[in-house]
């Protein structure tokens, strides 16, 4: 299976969801055209109050449609858009990917910085959802599948059905922690 986009989504609004739209446009080193994460510096209104300075790592969020069907055998309902990721892909597995892999989509590519560390409003979304998107594996190690973040490092535009191709970094992989 080739890895694609089935998904793009956008707000301009700090809402926990996004809506579904026909493409966005990734501008370098910006983020998602009117998207309210989009900018140099931090967005996320959390991290803003902290240090409004702080450089911007989070500036596109992929999320793997196959979470939605691993849910979905859980029994929650939860669409492309509904965790609120500006990009919902199939065929890869975006959580094995090191730190600094590159994602080209039509003429743009992330660059991923981390692992999303999902907060509490998912359980607002569904209640009990957090609790399978971020728990303790039997290692005790902290396991989060809520995607992961990126910054675009070329501009271009994205629509559903465009083909993504990763390139990882050179070695050693380093991998993906919370950003």
């Amino acid at each position: 299976m080739k890895a694609s986009v089935v998904g793009v989504h956008q707000s301009e609004t700090h809402s926990f969801s996004k809506p579904t739209v026909g493409e966005i446009t990734l501008v370098e080193g910006i983020g998602v055209a009117g998207d309210a994460h989009s900018g140099t510096t931090v967005q996320h209104l959390s991290r803003v109050k902290k240090n409004a300075s702080t450089p911007n790592m989070r500036q596109v969020h992929l999320m793997h449609r196959e979470l939605f069907e691993q849910l979905a055998r859980d029994g929650y309902s939860v669409v492309p858009g509904d965790l609120g990721e500006n990009i919902t892909t199939s065929g890869v597995d975006v959580l094995a990917l090191p730190v600094g892999t590159r994602l080209m989509i039509a003429d743009a590519v992330i660059t991923v910085t981390g692992l999303r560390n999902p907060c509490f409003q998912i359980n607002d979304f569904q209640p009990g959802l957090l609790k399978k998107v971020l728990f303790t594996n039997d290692d005790g190690e902290t396991v989060r599948l809520s995607g992961v973040m990126g910054i675009v490092s070329r501009g271009g535009v994205v629509r559903s059905g465009d083909e993504i191709t990763v390139t990882l970094p050179p070695e050693p992989h380093y991998p993906l922690t919370p950003v």
